[in-house]
């Protein structure tokens, strides 16, 4: 049995195309760009390509791609290479529904000689721009703010949040991990000075990933050791994963409108007949603005675990929420900052679609679920 695959923020399967670029730099294209021979130099003009195409891509400079393993990476490299570069000062703004690779750096740092101030969200969760507003001081040395929501899909309003952030004088870092290629990246537009994306959230391999430093903002390098990246990240270059990488923002960036139009009349056609069909049920998050592909239904009276076994044995893949927080019995951090009730943050499932997503696999969800809840309810709840 095909399994139908709605956990797309999790990961996604490599496109095609992809994987047609990468094979030529895992076969006979594997030399080592920091090699003075053809078969380096083949490795080297690989690289200079790529980095072309994500610059493309975000509208921004080739000088200001970094090259990263992928999200995590990239988001412990803005927040940490940024307070290198700035001793003198010992304040962080965040918010509270960040990724953990933000959330749990910053904890770290707070167990050291900084201080963190988490911004709140609202029950929609949509971020609190007077509280962000009030949270910068002389002494922030960096916002981390996520462009939008990994386990809800809500989009914080990024330019509002840059014109706030300098404002005040801060740096900006947005992880972009779950925007790119669901919605319209313009770094000449739109002023952050630090950006992360990740290849495996779009079609692209695991293990890669980018970093946009905007010329002119001060920030140390994490990895330190080759020189690779121009001294910014050293490390030899996953060339056929970075070649795969910046196949998929093109495929991304190619009929961007088109394919995030079909994905969102399939989400919003799951997410209307969840809520029909099924009672008790209410969407987790604003309904706009938000990423086209992801919708997060909270079940009251039941728990989200039960559900995701349910639908695995009958062939359907979703997740309760951050894929990093899989197993935790807990409601998620974010359901929990946005205020939903427990027994409906407990009861969430995140249902996230790509771009291979078909409309038989809709209607086979839709087909197989209302009664996947009803006797889970009954066994919660016999007498109900």
């Amino acid at each position: 049995m095909i399994p139908i695959y709605l956990d797309n923020n999790a990961t996604t399967r490599v496109a095609p195309e992809v994987l047609d670029a990468m094979l030529p730099y895992l076969t006979d294209h594997y030399g080592n760009p920091s090699s003075l021979h053809r078969v380096g130099d083949r490795a080297t003009a690989a690289l200079i390509e790529a980095r072309e195409k994500a610059a493309a891509f975000l509208r921004c400079r080739v000088s200001e791609i970094v090259f990263t393993s992928g999200g995590t990476e990239s988001n412990n490299a803005a927040i940490r290479g940024v307070l290198e570069a700035a001793p003198d000062k010992h304040h962080i703004v965040t918010s509270n529904v960040e990724h953990a690779s933000v959330l749990e750096v910053c904890k770290q740092l707070e167990r050291s000689q900084y201080r963190v101030t988490y911004v709140g969200v609202n029950r929609e969760g949509t971020l609190n721009l007077s509280e962000l507003e009030r949270a910068i001081t002389s002494d922030t040395a960096i916002v981390s703010i996520m462009y939008a929501n990994n386990e809800t899909g809500v989009v914080f309003p990024i330019e509002k949040i840059v014109e706030i952030v300098r404002s005040r004088g801060a740096p900006l870092h947005v992880d972009a991990v779950q925007a790119a290629g669901k919605i319209p990246i313009d770094l000449e537009k739109t002023g952050v000075d630090l950006l992360t994306l990740s290849g495996h959230k779009l079609h692209a391999p695991k293990g890669v990933g980018l970093l946009f430093i905007r010329r002119g903002t001060r920030a140390l390098p994490l990895i330190i050791g080759g020189g690779q990246e121009k001294g910014r990240r050293s490390g030899t270059p996953n060339i056929p994963g970075i070649v795969g990488f910046a196949r998929a923002l093109e495929l991304a960036e190619a009929r961007l409108a088109e394919r995030t139009g079909a994905v969102s009349r399939l989400r919003d056609k799951l997410e209307s007949a969840i809520l029909e069909r099924i009672p008790n049920t209410e969407r987790n998050g604003a309904r706009d603005p938000r990423l086209p592909n992801t919708t997060n239904i909270g079940f009251d009276g039941i728990e989200g675990e039960s559900v995701l076994l349910s639908l695995d044995e009958a062939g359907v893949c979703a997740s309760s929420g951050s894929a990093c927080s899989t197993g935790a019995i807990e409601p998620s951090h974010v359901l929990r900052a946005m205020g939903v009730p427990s027994a409906l943050a407990i009861g969430s499932v995140r249902f996230s679609l790509s771009r291979y997503t078909t409309e038989e696999e809709i209607d086979r969800v839709i087909e197989i679920l209302p009664p996947i809840v009803e006797r889970l309810r009954g066994l919660t709840h016999p007498n109900r």
